[in-house]
């Protein structure tokens, strides 16, 4: 049997494979219609998925728009060397031979610069993927068509800054991404449609976020005719107050974790602040020949699983073990949590296996 989504996307691809069948070609026939203007904004690098598949559909013979102009983030400073980067997105953007005149990255998008050079594009609509930026009402009653930003998550779920950090952080089971109308209120527009995806429990924020733009871009690409035509705004469903749940920005201090807690507690925090800002936990170190020599070390955890729950604790509640392949940590509730990647300050990531080798016979403890 096939599910909603994969019919979806069956119809949705079927449906460009008509309209692609129809046109006439451009040796017998003259095309007298403008390509309407689209307009991107996008920044980090799952937005360079999205642009990726804005220019392709954009190049296909049966295209009806195509993209004029980017808004991204400013240059910062980054890796290692700290050099001034362009964002992502610029990156992708001018790798692939588009203008840089017509790359822009105002510091607010509510410049009046900004906002002039925009307005003599006349874009009829633009398409929002993590930007980063507030739009404000100056910016949205350019585009006569609308603003539309793919954000991920099941609106009116998880609205705000870390929808998929906050899903994760959560537990959740189910998870996905919707393509929504921007208004002034964060999140709140009509939402034109959603695809649901199931959630592995094992899966950390980044390739969840990476998936769920991934999939974005399908949706956006299925969609944009209807929007282009008006039938989406018209048929947009407003979101349902009563369900929202809100996605506040993660905090680096947030990324402590407290053994008090349940592992799966613990594990959900270490996948869902995986990659920034990660997950911390200061353990005590101590010398298997003098227990008044220790000190405490911090650890950056980088992967873990919730522990079976069927070992028989006959030592100290606050002891680490070494088991097969991962360093368990007694937890709250009479739980473990599996630690199978760490990594100490300014090393590299390293394995449990290699971490407990190089305690030479010290002994672990938590907090």
């Amino acid at each position: 049997m096939y599910s909603p989504s994969m019919l979806r996307r069956f119809f949705c691809f079927n449906a460009a494979a008509s309209s692609s069948s129809i046109t006439p070609s451009s040796s017998t026939t003259t095309i007298t219609s403008k390509k309407k203007s689209l307009v991107f904004l996008g920044s980090p690098q799952v937005s360079a998925t999205v642009l990726d598949a804005l220019f392709n559909a954009s190049a296909a013979p049966s295209s009806s728009f195509e993209v004029t102009a980017i808004v991204t983030q400013p240059p910062s400073r980054r890796d290692r060397g700290r050099k001034v980067m362009p964002s992502p997105v610029a990156q992708y953007a001018l790798d692939r031979g588009f203008p840089s005149d017509l790359i822009f990255t105002p510091e607010r998008a509510g410049e009046e610069t900004f906002l002039s050079n925009l307005r003599a594009l006349q874009p009829e609509l633009c398409i929002t993927a993590a930007y980063g930026n507030i739009l404000p009402t100056k910016f949205l009653n350019i585009p006569p068509l609308g603003t539309v930003n793919i954000h991920p998550s099941l609106l009116p779920l998880y609205r705000g800054a870390a929808p998929v950090q906050r899903a994760l952080q959560d537990g959740v089971k189910e998870t996905g991404v919707s393509l929504a109308f921007t208004v002034r209120a964060l999140d709140a527009g009509p939402v034109i449609a959603r695809e649901r995806i199931e959630v592995d429990d094992q899966i950390k924020a980044p390739d969840l976020l990476a998936l769920l733009f991934s999939e974005g871009s399908k949706l956006l690409i299925c969609k944009l005719p209807s929007i282009f035509d008006g039938s989406a705004k018209v048929n947009a469903e407003p979101q349902d107050d009563s369900k929202v749940t809100l996605a506040p920005k993660i905090s680096p201090e947030e990324s402590w974790l407290s053994f008090d807690e349940e592992a799966l507690i613990l594990h959900n925090k270490v996948r869902a602040f995986a990659g920034w800002p990660g997950t911390r936990a200061k353990v005590l170190v101590i010398d298997d020949e003098s227990s008044n020599n220790h000190n405490i070390l911090e650890l950056k955890i980088i992967t873990t699983r919730v522990g079976s729950n069927d070992k028989i604790r006959d030592n100290d509640v606050h002891d680490v073990a070494f088991v097969k392949d991962a360093l368990v940590f007694p937890c709250g509730g009479c739980t473990d949590l599996e630690v199978l990647e760490v990594q100490l300050p300014g090393k590299k990531v390293t394995s449990a296996a290699a971490f407990w080798n190089g305690l030479r016979g010290q002994k672990l403890k938590t907090l």
